[in-house]
Parts: structure tokens; sequence; C-alpha cells
């Protein structure tokens, strides 16, 4: 197996485990919210935690796919074509990564929690 191979093979798996990872996150997340239905939770918290749990698989899934990219792109073929289109995808997938987190967390990020979740989080440590 020469180093072009390798390296595709390995930007494929970190793609698959992406993708995987993605699927899982909606899986579960609508099992879960199923089940919130089916045991009359409340509807608007079980709605926003599933949002939420399929939020965070997004976020996950899309940081693979965007490493997949990179090691591909940068390994095999570092034209200025290829790292072009590689900053377009990457320009769009932290966009949309930067909107979930928005919406996940709902603040911006370089805003301050809230004081009740700096409290929960002191109390972590």
């Amino acid at each position: 197996m020469n180093f072009e191979t390798a390296v595709r093979l390995v930007g494929t798996t970190i793609d698959a485990l992406g993708v995987m990872i993605i699927l899982t996150g909606v899986l579960t997340g609508s099992v879960l919210y199923l089940r919130g239905i089916r045991r009359h939770e409340d509807l608007r918290a079980n709605y926003r935690r599933y949002r939420q749990d399929l939020g965070r698989a997004i976020l996950l899934g899309l940081e693979l796919l965007v490493a997949g990219d990179i090691i591909r792109t940068v390994a095999i073929s570092p034209t200025f074509q290829s790292v072009g289109v590689l900053a377009m995808i990457v320009a769009v997938r932290t966009f949309l990564s930067f909107s979930l987190e928005v919406e996940l967390d709902g603040r911006w990020p370089w805003s301050r929690p809230p004081a009740a979740s700096r409290a929960g989080r002191r109390n972590e440590s």
C-alpha cells in the first residue's frame, strides 16, 4: 500500500466515522424523543432535548468530516484549487457548526454563560 492509498483510506475512515456518529445521534435522539412522548413528558422540554441531541451529533460529525477532508486534501493534492475548494467546504461547515452551537447554547460563544451555569461548573470541578 502506497502513501496516497493509505491517506485516502484514513480520510475515508474518518468520514465514515463522522457519518456514523451523525446517524447514531439521529437514531438515539429519536428513540429518546419517542420514549418521552410515550411517557407523556413535557412536550416542549422533550422537543428541546431532542434538538440538542441532534445538534450535538451533527456538530461532532461535521468536525470529523472536516478532518477527513483536510487529511485528504493536504496530504494528497495540495494544489491551490484543491486547497481553495477545501477552504470553501471548511467555511461552510464552520458556519454550520457555529450556528448549531449558538442554537444549542442559546448564546453567542464569546458571551459569558448565565450565573447559574458558571456556579454549576465550579461545583463540578
